[in-house]
């Protein structure tokens, strides 16, 4: 019997992409194969969708509307949608969207897969951990734990993915030697939370435990840290990162704001005086580490006094990499209680300013690079160049290396010592050295 092909089509953050190639996983094979792609045909789709601020929710339901047209042409035989925007409007989109077969929400990948003729149970010790990548095969994310037990005042991730659930030790370790004997090299930490693993295991933080056993899995060459949270910041993470030779000199750590107001509204438990000491505290133990950062511009009551605190913040601090997002009230929050009274232009002004800053920053510690020898994965090919990444850069987010065919072929997935011959706003061009 002909395999039917499955289109996982995955919407938001890495935490999405870990559930969906965790879904892929539990598919029969033997009735199914399976790919992940936005725009390719298949006898079913299933849309994992995100559900976290405005412009997310809208792609989420414009993909959705584009398959649910296709369904009731019968192009495609079955449409489910799953993940943040399910679990949280459910009913809603029952009842507006007919076309799709089934919804479910972020923890329901067993159902679905029964529902489409597949028994999870027959996967047996690999049940935990089985996965299909959809990234490159040499990089992977490992989600630690689901949900988070913080209460920030515009987050909705709380009221949708729950409390905070960690992996184990064990299990995590599983997945990674799992994921190496399949080819991946990186491993990509995520969680809502990092800092905060392990604490409803024994009451204790253990990321620095679970980051040394990571590093200790044969074929993993490098951890990479993503979504920290200042409050209760281990004092022992700068040192297993500036120590361990596998342990990428990154750190991702979403600040959110510097004003000690905004930041008490936001509830995330530190001031500005709190805030400042954490960012000197890892630049001191980890000479030379790649801090990447978000804002929020545009939250309730932000003076233009308060924004420009955050400007000068942006250009005291100098943040290798930087992300800014425009507040979006959410239903259920805190904040949503609060008059959203910044105009939307005047959101997009801030957000634009903020940009502009920080491409001029990055443009400036680009260039320092230059001159210098750096080890560089090569993620893929596109057109004359190979493209790969430092130490210093995530996947899809950061800053990317450049490497003309023109010097030879090279191997994708591969280490490679580069010698950084040019660079601009938010890109290397390098040679093998």
């Amino acid at each position: 019997m002909k395999k039917q092909t499955i289109n996982i089509v995955t919407l938001g953050c890495s935490k999405n992409t870990v559930d969906s190639e965790h879904l892929a996983g539990k598919l029969d094979s033997s009735l199914f194969s399976v790919i992940h792609d936005g725009k390719g045909t298949s006898d079913v789709v299933i849309i994992n969708t995100c559900g976290f601020i405005g412009d997310a929710k809208e792609e989420s339901v414009d993909t959705i509307l584009r398959y649910a047209k296709a369904r009731k042409k019968n192009k495609i035989s079955k449409l489910i949608v799953m993940g943040c925007l399910s679990q949280r409007y459910r009913k809603d989109l029952e009842n507006e969207i007919h076309e799709v077969d089934a919804f479910y929400g972020v923890n329901d990948l067993d159902s679905i897969a029964t529902l489409l003729g597949s028994d999870p149970n027959s996967l047996g010790d690999t049940y935990h951990y089985k996965r299909q990548l959809s990234t490159s095969s040499h990089y992977a994310y490992l989600k630690i734990s689901e949900g988070c037990d913080r209460n920030c005042s515009f987050c909705a991730i709380p009221l949708i993915r729950g409390k905070h659930v960690s992996q184990t030790l064990e299990k995590l370790t599983q997945e990674a030697a799992y994921l190496a004997s399949n080819g991946v090299k990186e491993l990509i930490l995520i969680a809502q939370d990092l800092t905060y693993y392990g604490i409803d295991i024994n009451g204790k933080r253990q990321i620095t435990q679970l980051i040394q056993s990571l590093t200790e899995v044969e074929g993993i060459e490098w951890v990479r840290l993503q979504y920290a949270y200042p409050h209760g910041f281990p004092e022992d993470l700068p040192d297993l990162i500036n120590s361990n030779p596998k342990v990428c000199n990154y750190i991702d750590l979403p600040l959110q704001h510097i004003s000690s107001r905004i930041l008490k509204s936001m509830k995330r438990n530190v001031d500005k005086e709190q805030t400042l000491n954490l960012v000197n505290l890892i630049r001191n133990k980890v000479p030379g580490i790649a801090f990447r950062t978000t804002l929020i511009v545009g939250y309730p009551g932000e003076t233009d006094e308060e924004f420009q605190e955050l400007l000068d913040f942006v250009k005291s601090q100098r943040f290798e990499r930087l992300g800014v997002f425009a507040y979006s009230p959410e239903e259920g929050t805190s904040a949503y209680q609060i008059e959203d009274d910044i105009s939307q232009e005047i959101k997009d002004y801030r957000l634009a300013t903020l940009m502009e800053v920080q491409q001029e920053i990055s443009n400036d510690i680009n260039s320092k690079r230059v001159g210098t020898v750096e080890k560089v994965i090569v993620d893929r090919v596109e057109d004359e160049y190979y493209i790969g990444r430092t130490q210093y850069d995530s996947p899809e987010v950061d800053n990317e290396v450049l490497i003309s065919r023109s010097y030879g072929q090279l191997e994708i997935g591969s280490f490679y010592n580069m010698l950084i011959e040019s660079s601009d706003f938010f890109d290397l061009y390098a040679r093998p050295v």
